[in-house]
């Protein structure tokens, strides 16, 4: 299972290691295509629109017209990209693509590291900025036009608070440099323990535990590969605080989400902000839609008015890396 942030299984890092190895950018590019998959975050011509001017044909495509294609621009993968040169994803998380066929049948594979940082770090405040001040039970109570006041003691500020941020990647550098500037302290956790910029103190994966026993809000960042999925289990819930907040805007399958509803029926956890899920859409029956303390975005902490422009730059700069024989931005296979 690859990735999606950065960290503990870091596939950012996993691009950056292939840069010693062959390439494959000895390859041309006669039509790159993007896949309608992409509207599921902006309509699919105004990225062919940003990439009009490039020295190739971009055209929108189908899954069936995707064969003419050498190259693809994607949220979504078929089995049909097998057979093309180049696929890049639109997200950084590329857990969907089957890494091993990749390889197999020589295709490279790309993803959007690094265009993240900033909307998901400014999502991640809006979490806590609705729990500290009350945001999500007022706009609750607006829906049932009552006129309720938190109590004297519900409301609080931010500065001096502490976060734990699992994964220091881009998406938890981002998420480091908006908290902080808020006056959070922000603590890490990732594989190796080395100190990153941006966090007062980082933990080795084994001690997230400890990690995340004194954090206010304890915030998920991580790629999803087999030595994080479930990371967050009941002994993790466990040993956060009872009066702490969970955030999710990594991969859903991190988390057990039955040991999360419990932690949250149990209120041995304050409250949580989720963006993913182990199944998306979340499923009409999940507990967590009626929970008080819980606030659900349905997987859109990356989304802004600019993100075809954002993906945009890292194909075209790509594109003039493979005309020039160079090394691929964010070459993850």
């Amino acid at each position: 299972m690859p990735a999606s942030s950065d960290e503990t299984g870091d596939r950012e890092a996993a691009s950056d290691s292939n840069s010693d190895a062959d390439s494959g950018t000895d390859r041309e590019i006669t039509l790159l295509g993007i896949h309608d998959s992409v509207g599921n975050v902006f309509p699919p011509a105004e990225l062919a629109d940003e990439l009009a001017e490039l020295p190739v044909p971009v055209e929108v495509v189908d899954t069936d017209d995707s064969s003419k294609c050498d190259a693809i621009v994607t949220r979504d993968y078929h089995d049909v990209f097998l057979d093309l040169e180049w696929v890049h994803s639109i997200q950084a998380g590329v857990d969907r693509f089957p890494f091993d066929e990749f390889e197999a049948n020589d295709v490279t594979l790309t993803n959007s590291t690094g265009i993240h940082d900033r909307t998901v770090g400014e999502t991640v405040a809006g979490y806590l900025l609705a729990f500290s001040r009350r945001l999500h039970t007022a706009i609750a109570a607006q829906q049932d036009r009552r006129w309720d006041r938190p109590a004297w003691d519900e409301a609080f500020t931010l500065p001096g608070k502490t976060a734990c941020v699992l994964g220091t990647g881009t998406l938890g550098s981002g998420v480091a440099d908006t908290l902080g500037s808020l006056g959070v302290h922000v603590t890490g956790v990732r594989r190796s323990g080395d100190p990153v910029p941006g966090f007062e103190e980082v933990y080795p994966t084994e001690d997230r535990h400890t990690a995340v026993a004194d954090a206010d809000f304890v915030i998920i960042t991580l790629p999803l590969t087999d030595d994080t999925h479930h990371l967050a289990d009941a002994e993790f819930f466990d040993a956060m605080r009872d009066d702490a907040y969970f955030v999710n805007v990594g991969r859903g399958s991190i988390v057990d989400e039955p040991a999360l509803v419990d932690a949250l029926e149990s209120n041995s956890i304050e409250g949580a902000g989720l963006d993913v899920f182990e199944t998306e859409p979340l499923p009409e029956e999940s507990p967590l839609w009626e929970m008080d303390e819980v606030i659900i975005t349905p997987h859109c902490a990356a989304f802004t008015v600019d993100y075809f422009r954002d993906v945009g730059g890292l194909v075209r700069e790509n594109v003039e890396h493979l005309r020039n024989g160079e090394e691929l931005t964010n070459r993850v296979v």
